[in-house]
């Protein structure tokens, strides 16, 4: 085996999170001398999704934002909310963009190395081993972000929901759209008593993402998306000629699945395959990178790179809310219009992002207070 075969650190994925662990040791002269390899079966070359999330400035991502905003509407069948959302500000990150400034600023930094191949198993015992399709390479460490089998196996031992979605980017001849606002849910339209709403993102106001999403146990064919996204447009929008000029699916685990119990000295589980997706929201671009920052803290302090990456009591919050969704999935349109209702912007943002103190906390837990929180309170216990 040759020198060329080993590595400090091994990147299983290029996606976000292993990008942003990469571009952080990148930044970080303690990492000059380590020789590091991100492994993917592709070369990042298609925007194949979008990642949106809120933040206060400064921000280290400004020269990959595609768009920004400061106010968000909320639509319940009942009422309409409106949202400042300062401090904060809701941005939108195309992936092209991201892999782009991604790539260039690490083929700036000779240590890092790109590895087109399929990783078939990973192994610590002998040695620490990745076999791909084409090679076998050794490490020190390996940072993976595949989803453990595990979680597929149906199980009622944890509590497991899927937000799914397909959204398109239309374009009109006409002004349509008020680019300073987004539409951050809209559950006036409805399959059935599942929790669905729908998602507007104007980037102009000619252009705009239109995304339909479920937060419910099993998904749905494609045209079942195309309908309601149809129906919102022309019914909702009140818009009858637009052009189609992207399109994009996705499901996204929202579970309490423990994914933290793959992580061993020497492997460390990222991004989805880690937990990193927050739980109760589906989101995951801020928290990814909180966690990148704590394994980089605990590598150049010689500790278990996935030591203190989670907080016990927002995962408890999250398996509560889960519970409900879970067992009362109609409940989904009173649940986040008590939250968006009841709550300042900046404290609900402060509790999603796991920076809350307990009289916040106290402050979310009244706005939901329910018989439905109640039971899956105790479920949860």
């Amino acid at each position: 085996m040759s020198d060329s075969s080993y590595f400090d650190y091994i990147i299983i994925g290029s996606g976000l999170a292993g990008f942003q662990l990469a571009l952080k040791m990148a930044s970080d002269s303690f990492f000059d001398d380590k020789q590091i390899a991100l492994i993917d079966t592709s070369k990042k070359n298609t925007n194949d999704k979008t990642w949106s999330f809120w933040e206060t400035e400064p921000s280290q991502w400004n020269d990959v934002v595609h768009k920004r905003w400061y106010k968000a509407s909320v639509f319940t069948s009942k009422k309409r909310i409106e949202l400042n959302l300062k401090p904060y500000v809701y941005k939108t990150i195309r992936a092209i963009d991201f892999y782009k400034v991604a790539k260039e600023k690490l083929r700036n930094h000779t240590n890092f190395h790109f590895i087109i191949d399929n990783v078939e198993s990973v192994s610590e015992k002998p040695e620490i081993v990745v076999s791909t399709k084409k090679n076998t390479y050794r490490a020190s460490h390996i940072f993976d972000s595949r989803i453990p089998q595990e979680f597929f196996k149906k199980t009622k031992k944890y509590t497991s929901i899927i937000q799914h979605f397909k959204g398109i980017i239309i374009k009109t001849e006409n002004a349509f759209f008020d680019e300073t606002k987004i539409i951050m849910m809209d559950y006036r339209l409805k399959d059935g008593a599942q929790t669905t709403f729908t998602y507007v993102l104007p980037f102009s106001k000619t252009e705009a993402l239109v995304e339909f999403t479920y937060f419910t146990e099993n998904l749905v064919d494609e045209a079942t998306y195309d309908r309601f996204i149809k129906t919102y447009i022309t019914d909702y929008l009140k818009i009858k000629a637009f052009k189609i000029i992207e399109s994009e699916k996705g499901n996204i685990p929202m579970t309490n699945f423990p994914f933290e119990k793959y992580n061993t000295n020497h492997i460390t589980k990222i991004g989805t395959g880690g937990g990193w997706v927050k739980g109760s929201t589906g989101y995951s671009f801020k928290h990814t990178e909180k966690k990148v920052l704590k394994i980089i803290e605990n590598l150049k302090t010689n500790k278990t790179p996935s030591k203190n990456l989670f907080k016990r009591k927002y995962k408890f919050y999250d398996t509560i809310f889960l519970k409900v969704l879970k067992d009362e999935n109609h409940k989904g349109e009173w649940i986040f219009e008590q939250f968006y209702c009841k709550n300042e912007s900046k404290t609900m943002f402060k509790f999603l992002d796991e920076e809350s103190n307990f009289l916040e906390e106290l402050k979310i837990m009244q706005s939901l207070f329910s018989w439905s929180f109640i039971k899956a309170f105790f479920k949860t216990l």
